[in-house]
C-alpha cells in the first residue's frame, strides 16, 4: 500500500492529510490556538481539589481549567507500570505525543488530596487537548518524544515497540539503551529505531536529556500558570512521527514549510529529505489529490454506499449511532443476500469513515437485521478486520440478537464535525425546529394566556413572514377563532429579522391615531 502525506499549510492554518493509495484516511488540522496543546508541558497551579472524583482542577493558563485524576499524579504508588508497554502500541500520533500512562490500568492507593493541595505549584503536560466544553486532561508523567526514542523521566522503565518483532533485535535495542543510560529515567524505543546505531541513540538520548533539563530550570523560575515547553507544529510532528512509519513521500505546498521540513531532517533524519516534496502546481494542493471532496462528505450525516444503501451517522452526547440502511439496493436473487452484501460493504464504509471522522468513546452500529448465525459472524469478523489499520484502539463486540454492535474507539482527539462545524445558530445544534403549524398553535394559546390580563382594543402580533403568510392563508381559522372569543382585532405584521419560532404579541390600547408597533 503506497502512503502519502499531503501538507496544506497557510498563514492561518496547517492541514495535513494521509492518503492511503490516492484515498485519504486520516486528517489532522491545526488553527494556531488551544484546540490542539497535547504533548504542552506547563507549570501549574491546583485550583480545587475534589475528594468525591478523586481529581482535581489545574490552571495552566488557559480558557478552560485542566483537569487530573489521582492515577495521573505522580508519587500514587498504585501507578503499576511493570506492564505498561506490555500490550499498548507506542506509536505516537501527530495529535497526541504522549500516549503514555492514561489507558493502562492502575489500582489506585492513594487519595486526591493526599497527594494535591490547592494552591500548589505543579508540573503538567497535557495528555488530551480540550473537547467541546471539557477542559484539557493534564498529567504528571512527562514524556518527551524524540525520532528513535521516547523520554520519560518519572518512569524506571525500559519499553520496546511491539512492531519491532525480531527478538535479538529487541533484547540489542534493551540493551543498548540499559548501557547508556546516565540515571533511572524511563525510555520507549520506537519503531524507527530498528536496525540503526548505538551512535544514534546516544545523541538523541543526549538531546533528550538536555531538553529535560531545560524544562526543570524553567520550571524552577516559572512563576505559575505558565507554558514551559510546546510540542513541535503540526507539520514537523508529521514527519517526525509518520514520515517513516505511514509514509512513503511528503508534500507540501508552502516554500517555508519545505524549508524547515529539511532543516529539521537534516539534524535528525537526513536520510529521508528525497521523500520530501514540494508542491508548486497552480491547482490548491488538497483539490489536485480531491481530498476536499471527501472531507466535505466527512461532514455529511448521510454517506452513500457504492451499491445504492447508505449509513447514518449521528452524534448524541453519550455515543455516536450509526445505521445501515438498504436504501436503492434492491439486490439481484434474495433478500438475505442482499441485505448481507449491504451490511458487509457498510462495514468498509463504517471503518473508514470513523478512522476519517476520528469518532470516539462508545459507537453502537445498527445493522440490517440478519436471519443466519453465520451471516452475523461474517460481519463481525469483517469489522474487526477493517479496524485493524486503526492505530486508536478499539474494542468491538459480537452482533447482538437484534443486530446491534457496540464498540468502542480510544478518544485522542476533536472528531473532524465539532473540529471544522458548530452548532447551526438557527436551531441552536438541535437539528430540529417546531413545524410552522406548530408555532401558529403556540402563538394562539399564549395570546390566550396575555388575554387575561390586557386591557386594549386590539393586539399585534409580530412573526416571521412564513408564519404570517401560514397566519393569513391556511391557519386563518386561528386568527379568526380569537378574534371570535376575544372580541379584539389581532393585526399581523411580518419580520423578517424573526427566527421562524420567534412571535412578539403587543397590546394597543384605546387612541385617537393608530400605533404601529
Amino acid at each position: 500500500m503506497y502512503k502519502e502525506l499531503i501538507i496544506n499549510e497557510t498563514e492561518h492554518e496547517t492541514r495535513v492529510a494521509l492518503l492511503e493509495d490516492g484515498t485519504i484516511v486520516e486528517l489532522f488540522i491545526d488553527r494556531g490556538d488551544d484546540s490542539n496543546i497535547a504533548g504542552n508541558t506547563y507549570k501549574g497551579r491546583v485550583q480545587r481539589v475534589l475528594p468525591g472524583m478523586q481529581a482535581a482542577f489545574v490552571d495552566i493558563g488557559l480558557s478552560q481549567a485542566a483537569f487530573i485524576y489521582v492515577d495521573d499524579v505522580v508519587g500514587n504508588p498504585g501507578n503499576e507500570y511493570e506492564d505498561m508497554f506490555v500490550n499498548k502500541e507506542e506509536e505516537l500520533l501527530v495529535d497526541n505525543a504522549i500516549e503514555t500512562s492514561l489507558s493502562f490500568s492502575k489500582r489506585r492507593e492513594n487519595n486526591i488530596e493526599e497527594l494535591l493541595t490547592e494552591g500548589q505549584e505543579i508540573l503538567v503536560q497535557v495528555a488530551k487537548s480540550p473537547i467541546g466544553s471539557k477542559g484539557p486532561r493534564i498529567t504528571t508523567n512527562i514524556s518527551l518524544p524524540g525520532r528513535f526514542l521516547v523520554l520519560m523521566p518519572t518512569v524506571n522503565h525500559i519499553g520496546i515497540s511491539r512492531r519491532i518483532e525480531n527478538e535479538n533485535e529487541r533484547t540489542r535495542l534493551k540493551d543498548i539503551v540499559n548501557e547508556i543510560r546516565v540515571d533511572q529515567s524511563g525510555y520507549i524505543v520506537r519503531t524507527a529505531s530498528e536496525g540503526i546505531t548505538n551512535d544514534k541513540l546516544v545523541k538523541e538520548m543526549m538531546f533528550l536529556d538536555n531538553m529535560w533539563k531545560k524544562l526543570q530550570k524553567k520550571n524552577n523560575t516559572a512563576s505559575a500558570p505558565h507554558l514551559l515547553h510546546k510540542e513541535l507544529n503540526i507539520t514537523l510532528r508529521a514527519v517526525r512521527d509518520l514520515l517513516t512509519d505511514e509514509a512513503d513521500k511528503l508534500i507540501v505546498d508552502s516554500y517555508d514549510a519545505y524549508n524547515s521540513i529539511l532543516v529539521f531532517l537534516d539534524e535528525f533524519m537526513p536520510g529521508l529529505k528525497e521523500s520530501v516534496e514540494l508542491y508548486e502546481g497552480q491547482e490548491p494542493i488538497f483539490d489536485a489529490y480531491n481530498i476536499d471532496v471527501d472531507i466535505s462528505r466527512a461532514l455529511k450525516r448521510k454517506v452513500w454506499l457504492k451499491s445504492g444503501g447508505y449509513i447514518v451517522i449521528d452524534h448524541t452526547e453519550a455515543l455516536v449511532a450509526i445505521d445501515v440502511n438498504t436504501g436503492r439496493y434492491v439486490g439481484k436473487h434474495n433478500f438475505e443476500e442482499t441485505i448481507l452484501k449491504t451490511n458487509l460493504e457498510a462495514v468498509k464504509e463504517i471503518a473508514y469513515q470513523i478512522r476519517l471522522r476520528n469518532l470516539g468513546g462508545i459507537i453502537i452500529i445498527d445493522f440490517i437485521d440478519m436471519e443466519k448465525v453465520s451471516d452475523r459472524e461474517k460481519i463481525y469478523s469483517a469489522l474487526k478486520e477493517a479496524f485493524k489499520k486503526d492505530k486508536s484502539k478499539t474494542n468491538v463486540l459480537p452482533l447482538s440478537d437484534m443486530g446491534l454492535v457496540q464498540m468502542t474507539r480510544k478518544r485522542i482527539r476533536k472528531p473532524l464535525k465539532i473540529m471544522m462545524c458548530e452548532p447551526c445558530f438557527y436551531c441552536d445544534g438541535d437539528g430540529h425546529l417546531l413545524s410552522k403549524q406548530s408555532i401558529c398553535y403556540n402563538i394562539y394559546r399564549e395570546i390566550l394566556r396575555e388575554a387575561r390580563d390586557m386591557i386594549g382594543e386590539r393586539f399585534t402580533l409580530r412573526v416571521n413572514p412564513e408564519i404570517a403568510e401560514l397566519l393569513h392563508g391556511e391557519e386563518s381559522k386561528i386568527i379568526l377563532s380569537l378574534e371570535k372569543k376575544l372580541k379584539k382585532q389581532i393585526v399581523i405584521y411580518p419580520n423578517h429579522r424573526f427566527h421562524i419560532e420567534e412571535f412578539d404579541i403587543f397590546e394597543i390600547l384605546k387612541s385617537k391615531h393608530k400605533i404601529e408597533p
